[in-house]
């Protein structure tokens, strides 16, 4: 391991910056930098109190603000390690493309293929509901839904968990209402029951995620998610789906392509 003076700078006497954000500040731009790789080890503890000669407390401190911000993980008796980039390009202009859909691939598998990753779905749930008064107004005043709950997987590890609702005049006894719709995935049946997809609507905004958030996609401590719902309109301008999606927002670049004129 290169030496922590030429990786770290010193500590600035004169600052009315408090020491442990001193010490995270240059932590945090090591790790920008590049000095400190994604799942590298950060310098222990001990090195960091010889080198600062602060307390043990003061680097905990330090560690906690970079803890706080996402960019690195304790594991117990190992160390503090740099958690890793977004794994998933989102290209939002691309996913839903039909010709992804007549090759059999859902949305999440381009995605998955793009990141060279290996995608899985679990805790898979599909049953008819009550639409909330949202989801109601957004399908044009349905009263009952197909509801289909589902988390996804990259390489083991949860990025996300959705919710598509549906109206049950469209869905109910058809492909889409079972566990696995088949290739290319709900749409792919929508455009099969005469639902040619036309466009999409998304809302996305950024917020703190509440404690199942966490425990579902099994966050660290101080990861925001993003929170997209999705409505899909066929060509007659009718919408045919409401998706509410949950994601990690540390696990994904939201990529856009926009036209200039």
């Amino acid at each position: 391991m290169t030496s922590l003076p030429s990786l770290l700078g010193d500590l600035d006497p004169t600052s009315d910056r408090a020491v442990f954000r001193q010490i995270a500040d240059q932590l945090r731009e090591a790790i920008d930098r590049g000095r400190f790789k994604e799942g590298e080890k950060l310098p222990s503890e001990a090195e960091l109190v010889e080198h600062y000669g602060v307390s043990r407390m003061t680097v905990r401190n330090s560690f906690s603000i970079l803890q706080g911000e996402g960019l690195v993980a304790a594991e117990h008796g190992k160390g503090v390690f740099v958690r890793p980039r977004p794994p998933v390009r989102r290209l939002a202009s691309d996913r839903f493309a039909r010709r992804h859909r007549e090759q059999g691939k859902s949305a999440f598998i381009v995605e998955a293929d793009a990141a060279g990753s290996h995608p899985q779905v679990d805790s898979l749930e599909v049953k008819e509901e009550k639409a909330s008064q949202d989801i109601s107004t957004r399908l044009g005043s349905v009263r009952r839904v197909l509801a289909r709950r589902r988390r996804y997987l990259l390489d083991g590890r949860p990025i996300e968990f959705a919710t598509s609702y549906l109206p049950l005049d469209i869905a109910r006894g058809t492909q889409i209402a079972e566990p696995n719709p088949g290739p290319g995935g709900i749409y792919a049946r929508l455009e099969e029951l005469g639902h040619h997809l036309d466009h999409f609507e998304e809302e996305i905004r950024a917020r703190m995620p509440s404690p199942a958030e966490v425990k579902t996609l099994r966050l660290a401590s101080g990861v925001p998610v993003i929170h997209l719902i999705r409505t899909a309109f066929d060509t007659e301008k009718r919408a045919v789906e409401v998706c509410d999606t949950v994601m990690a927002a540390d696990a994904y670049v939201l990529n856009y392509q926009l036209p200039a004129t």
